[in-house]
């Protein structure tokens, strides 16, 4: 398949689709959770409590996690019978909706500038600085609590935690969240009256029941982890107010009365300092004038009809559910489908094929696709795996010694009216039909079987140079009457010839996918394309051979012998100098075939 170019914009959405995606979905659950607040406005601030946390815990948990727990899931039916399973249409727009920031092309076919390849490393660094300051600013406020507990004398309320006093200037409240403590100023038995220090302490011992220190703490790592998200921050404000919102009433119900309550409060805002730690649950927070006006007006809320119970029990479950279902409903069947594309019966096929055994003793290999069929003389059941599954000889694993030795000629033709069908369909299209009647070929006669397997294995991304594009790009409709023949005589574009193990190479009209097929070959090991040329090119590539690289015996058909004394360049100065590319080295994950079972074939 031809490479696919692609803009800047949408290079830098293939790197960082997958964070935007999540902050999207995130986004999203936020709105839906801010409307069920407006619904439930006139009920207990709990409830909304633990829908704003509800919407601060989302952005720890990625969609994308649900969908794959479902995808993990297993048809029970067979293959043949998955493969017909109709993809429901709602599949479609839970993944519009969920991802729509997915580059739209592999962000491997995209121009990859040495600038643009390091904005992910740059954007990473900025988003660990900022991690890193707020972590830093957490700890500080945090260890000035602690050393005021460590500073604090115990004192006997007879609260079911312990309590203490402090010297220094700070409202009261708990501290801790395995073993909270209750942290109270000097001085506030003597500023509070006896009802109103009741109430402040009923309100914190609400905190604790509520365990408000754990949750905060929950969202301090949402707020850590995306602090450059407007958002995180907003729903802080959220979670405080319907916080102190709710103790407010649990105070209240437990027969307290409001203007005591509302004196209290007042009293310990006139005398002492908030907490420095967003995790410490006060007696303030939250807007206090409304706090005040709420408390003495008693405009509180009521009890959830049922109704309503089952409208968040539903929604709650949705939630879970709905995008484990999509993973289950869309991802397996489609590799159901893909595992059964191997034996499938309704494939295309070869409407006739002749396999004879080469025993011509001679190194000369043909191979070419035709419009009706395909021919080959001379070649191996290693290279028609390699051609019919587009792997490199290094994929294939698990292969007796005969499949690189044996060699065949073959002979295939289709009917009339499939050759004119895959005559009007697109180039990729029919690539990908061509090697599917050659993989249905395999199965029949040389009786192959295998399965996929993936490793994570080094790999080469092929990279437009610093210096700047070296190769040509070929004239179209050039036929190249002066250009190099094959060995049936023909010639034209989409040839490449080669002299030898080091060269020279000489490409004419090549497309970038033979490019990097032959470059795969040489160094044994795959190579990306990134470059996002989309052009058809002539070069000449020369280098110094090295008896480490690429296959052990080199492609069929070729003289891999070094020459005794070379001053060509290596291949890889050769790419940089002669065709302004450059290779790099990475990491990625490799599909590997693993040879389960194959027999030779019978001559006809």
């Amino acid at each position: 398949m031809m490479p696919t170019g692609m803009g800047l914009t949408e290079i830098a959405l293939g790197d960082l689709s997958p964070l935007a995606n999540h902050l999207w979905q995130s986004t999203l659950c936020v709105v839906a959770i801010w409307l069920l607040t407006v619904v439930l406005r006139k009920n207990h601030a709990a409830v909304r409590y633990w829908l704003w946390l509800t919407a601060s815990v989302k952005f720890l948990i990625p969609f994308s996690l649900l969908v794959g727990m479902g995808g993990q899931v297993r048809w029970r039916t067979a293959p043949a019978i998955a493969t017909a399973i109709a993809e429901p249409h709602w599949s479609t727009v839970v993944a519009d909706v969920g991802g729509p920031f997915t580059a739209s092309a592999p962000a491997h076919q995209a121009v990859a500038s040495p600038a643009l390849n390091s904005l992910p490393g740059i954007l990473f660094m900025v988003w660990l600085c900022g991690f890193a300051v707020s972590a830093i600013l957490w700890l500080r406020c945090w260890r000035r609590m602690r050393a005021v507990r460590k500073g604090a004398v115990p004192l006997a309320l007879g609260l079911p935690i312990p309590a203490m006093t402090s010297s220094a200037l700070m409202e009261p409240g708990v501290f801790g969240v395995r073993h909270p403590v209750l942290l109270l100023p000097e001085g506030i038995v003597d500023r509070l009256t006896p009802a109103q220090l009741n109430a402040v302490l009923a309100h914190e011992m609400c905190h604790v029941r509520r365990r408000d220190n754990l949750t905060a703490a929950i969202h301090m790592a949402v707020e850590a982890t995306f602090w450059f998200y407007p958002l995180a921050w907003w729903i802080r404000a959220r979670l405080i107010e319907e916080r102190e919102r709710a103790c407010d009433e649990a105070v209240l119900q437990l027969g307290s009365d409001a203007e005591v309550y509302a004196e209290g409060i007042l009293n310990v805002c006139k005398f002492y300092l908030e907490s420095p730690v967003a995790c410490v649950s006060g007696i303030s927070g939250s807007d206090l004038k409304k706090r005040i006006v709420r408390i003495m007006t008693g405009r509180f809320a009521y009890e959830l009809t049922f109704g309503r119970k089952l409208l968040l029990t539903t929604l709650g479950i949705a939630a879970i559910i709905l995008p484990a279902g999509f993973g289950l409903l869309h991802v397996t069947p489609i590799r159901a489908q893909s595992q059964a594309q191997d034996t499938s019966t309704t494939a295309p096929v070869y409407e006739v094929a002749s396999i004879k055994s080469n025993k011509s003793g001679n190194n000369i290999v043909r191979f070419r696709i035709k419009p009706d069929g395909l021919s080959l003389i001379g070649g191996t059941l290693h290279m028609l795996i390699e051609n019919a599954y587009d792997v490199r000889y290094f994929q294939i694993t698990g292969a007796p010694s005969w499949f690189k030795s044996e060699k065949y000629d073959i002979e295939a033709k289709m009917d009339g009216s499939l050759a004119e069908e895959l005559r009007k369909i697109r180039d990729n299209q029919r690539e990908a039909q061509t090697r599917r009647m050659l993989q249905e070929l395999l199965a029949d006669r040389f009786q192959l079987k295998l399965h996929r397997d993936t490793k994570e294995l080094p790999v080469y991304a092929l990279v437009i140079a610093t210096t700047g594009l070296k190769l040509h790009e070929a004239t179209p409709g050039d036929t190249y009457p002066n250009g190099f023949k094959g060995p049936d005589g023909g010639g034209g574009a989409g040839m490449m010839s080669m002299a030898g193990n080091g060269g020279p190479v000489r490409g004419q009209g090549i497309p970038m996918a033979y490019l990097v097929h032959f470059l795969s070959q040489q160094l044994g090991r795959i190579v990306v394309d990134k470059t996002g040329l989309t052009g058809k090119y002539d070069f000449t590539l020369q280098w110094a051979p090295d008896e480490n690289q690429g296959p052990p015996s080199g492609p069929p058909g070729i003289d891999n012998a070094p020459p005794p004394d070379s001053s060509e360049p290596s291949i890889f100065t050769a790419i940089q100098e002669q065709l302004g590319l450059k290779l790099e080295s990475q990491k990625g994950p490799v599909e590997i075939l693993v040879i389960d079972h194959a027999e030779k074939p019978s001559s006809n």
